[in-house]
């Protein structure tokens, strides 16, 4: 085995990596572990019990967290004429059409989300290539493809998130930072659960979340007790 940093070492002492810890506890680790010089993101990771492979068990929705992610959203909105104004008054970080769409044909992807208007989206539907691996391909279902260009830009600002299965069958987001008071990060946890199971699909059979596993950006991997997908404390 390879020589472990005195930080690994530290954080080490802090849990038992065979047990199950419920929500508060698993937070209150978390930050006790050693700090590091920049705001950790919590993050929370769900293995599926749904087949990947099968279109009608895809899972993919929205969720406002009550707290937001604590994070400066990046937002690009493809659109055209009045709407281009209207997307960089509300707080856009980049607008426009013909020139945003061949920068990001060739690889850029210098953003966090992506608005469009639904007149963009035969164009916009041809960067898949570089959109749609990095989930951020606008989808009316997500809210993302509108003519409300200011209420979409404001609902991914006060920290609307969209979370998806992907090929392995899991569902990985970010659900705030580590300098959120405890309370906070639990709050925003619970919505983003409630919201999972909201998105069970009908033909799901047996365990639907199968584990759950709370961390952040430099810490541990934290077993959740599966009573906390319950809604209440463990």
């Amino acid at each position: 085995m390879g020589h472990q940093s005195k930080r690994i070492r530290e954080i080490a002492k802090k849990y038992d990596k065979t047990k199950v810890y419920n929500m508060r506890d698993a937070i209150a680790i978390l930050k006790s572990c050693p700090a590091v010089k920049f705001d950790q993101t919590v993050e929370v990771s769900l293995k599926m019990g749904v087949d990947p492979r099968k279109s009608d068990q895809a899972i993919r929705a929205t969720v406002s967290l009550p707290n937001g992610t604590g994070k400066q959203v990046r937002i690009l909105v493809f659109a055209k004429g009045e709407k281009v104004q209207e997307a960089l008054a509300a707080g856009a970080n980049y607008a426009g059409n013909e020139d945003l769409l061949e920068k990001v044909g060739s690889g850029w992807t210098d953003f966090d989300a992506v608005i469009a208007t639904p007149e963009m989206m035969r164009e916009v539907g041809k960067l898949g290539k570089v959109l749609g691996p990095r989930g951020l391909m606008p989808t009316p279902k997500a809210g993302t493809v509108t003519t409300d260009i200011s209420k979409a830009i404001q609902e991914l600002q006060g920290g609307k998130i969209e979370f998806r299965l992907d090929k392995l069958g899991s569902i990985n987001s970010a659900v705030g930072k580590l300098s959120f008071d405890e309370e906070k990060i639990e709050q925003n946890i619970r919505a983003f659960l409630i919201a999972v199971q909201k998105a069970k699909p009908a033909t799901a059979r047996g365990q639907y979340i199968k584990s759950l596993v709370l961390s952040s950006t430099m810490g541990p991997g934290i077993k959740l007790d599966q009573r906390d997908l319950e809604g209440g404390s463990a």
